[in-house]
């Protein structure tokens, strides 16, 4: 049982997103704009494997958006990554790691299962204890959607592709998951999602 972290457990950073974009007078979709264009190899991707420092990011970022004619606070765009667990997605997690191994995929610029008191939110760390293995970009130097990311996670949890489930809010994630055989569930309603993996499991985490 393999979930992503911000968007499914923790609140959607694009929401975040919006009201920044909101606040600075950007276009609605900026963010998302910058991140779109050489998704691979831009600096929001090598950072979140390692491959850049946090002023790198903020001085390449900003000219990203620049080059766009968007004018972007790389700093303001990061903050916008904290979130809130989903409480419902906290009892989810709890309630199948009593039955099945569990693993938290995630996109990361520092690794918050050492981060302390940068991390997301007060009860993280925590939920971050409750799974089996934690895979992050920033630590393993891989990221979604590299289907190396998700060969790790199950290498990582003695679990083969057919017999894994994989809950994220972006199709582009699910995509390489699916086609390595996992059944996967995209997470726009987290309510929605609950009930669509209680039918695949058995339990009921509705």
């Amino acid at each position: 049982m393999l979930f992503d972290l911000g968007g499914v457990i923790l609140t959607s950073p694009f929401e975040e997103f919006a009201r920044y974009e909101a606040g600075a007078g950007l276009p609605a979709g900026s963010v998302r704009r910058i991140n779109s264009t050489d998704p691979h190899t831009n600096a929001w991707a090598r950072l979140e494997r390692n491959e850049t420092t946090l002023d790198e990011f903020v001085e390449e970022f900003e000219a990203e958006g620049a080059a766009l004619g968007l004018r972007v606070d790389g700093r303001a765009v990061l903050a916008c990554l904290r979130g809130q667990v989903r409480p419902q997605m906290r009892a989810a997690v709890e309630r199948c790691g009593e039955v099945y191994a569990t693993g938290l995929l995630t996109n990361n610029f520092v690794s918050w299962s050492e981060a302390g008191d940068a991390a997301p939110d007060d009860g993280l760390a925590g939920l971050l204890a409750r799974f089996d293995v934690v895979v992050e970009s920033s630590v393993v130097g891989v990221r979604k959607p590299e289907p190396r990311f998700y060969e790790l996670a199950l290498e990582q949890l003695g679990v083969a592709a057919p017999d894994a489930v994989f809950l994220d809010d972006l199709g582009v994630n699910l995509k390489p998951a699916r086609a390595m055989g996992m059944r996967t569930i995209k997470v726009t309603d987290p309510d929605a999602a609950l009930a669509e993996l209680s039918e695949v499991t058995g339990l009921d985490l509705c």
